[in-house]
């Protein structure tokens, strides 16, 4: 595997960390080119048999807010979308989002030279929009009200029309979601979780950037409100 010039290696002692499991594995809690600064490893080698034991309990069942979220099956998973802390020797501040929409990645840049990377899926929404904004509130559990123009399209959503889909395992917007603004204005754009976990790395048919509910869990626990987010697009310029 060719090392990104940028990167130096993360003591495995620093990712169980930031995968939020201790020493027992006990599950715990405008820039020029960002992604030519933002360390491109693939997880583990890229094999299954590669990832270590601490991620079944980084991903198994959570009993959160009356929800009992199942475990995700890392047979199935594609490792490299799997949550992995890296290294990052970019210029963005600490607590700074970064969603890189061509490597299906989101970072959240940490101290100390590293950053939490992220598995993502993009969806419809989610290539409509660029730029930096700021996380104006953050959600456990949101309702999903679905846009007008949404309903129009499908019209089996015309139920949930002002007044939105209650919170739950099958809500598309999953167990969190941070909304962004531009400006005081609302982006539309979402960070979110979906029950969809196969679905991550991919180009899905709609919403806008989903996590896997255990990684936007873990985003929103870490991220605060008033968060910069940049967003890059794949083939606009970087910001």
């Amino acid at each position: 595997m060719t090392q990104n010039p940028f990167s130096r290696p993360v003591p495995r002692r620093a990712v169980l960390s930031g995968l939020g499991l201790g020493a027992l594995a006990t599950l715990t809690g405008c820039v020029s080119s960002p992604r030519a600064q933002i360390a491109d490893l693939s997880a583990f080698g890229g094999l299954p048999g590669n990832i270590p034991p601490e991620y079944a309990t980084a991903y198994g069942p959570i009993s959160d807010g009356g929800h009992e979220i199942p475990p995700i099956d890392l047979k199935r998973m594609n490792v490299q979308f799997l949550r992995r802390q890296v290294a990052y020797t970019g210029p963005e501040a600490p607590g700074t989002i970064i969603i890189d929409t061509p490597t299906r990645y989101a970072y959240l840049i940490q101290p100390g030279g590293t950053a939490m990377r992220y598995g993502v899926g993009i969806g419809r929404e989610g290539f409509a929009w660029e730029g930096r904004a700021r996380v104006q509130f953050k959600r456990e559990w949101p309702r999903w009200t679905p846009p007008n123009e949404m309903i129009d399209r499908q019209p089996e959503l015309e139920m949930y029309r002002g007044v939105g889909m209650d919170p739950g395992l099958k809500n598309p917007l999953g167990a969190r979601a941070l909304y962004l603004f531009q400006n005081g204005q609302d982006t539309l754009y979402r960070l979110h979780g979906t029950p969809e976990w196969w679905t991550i790395g991919k180009a899905v048919s709609s919403g806008c950037v989903r996590f896997m509910n255990h990684d936007i869990i873990d985003l929103y626990n870490r991220a605060d409100q008033g968060a910069t987010v940049i967003v890059n697009q794949p083939g606009g310029a970087t910001v």
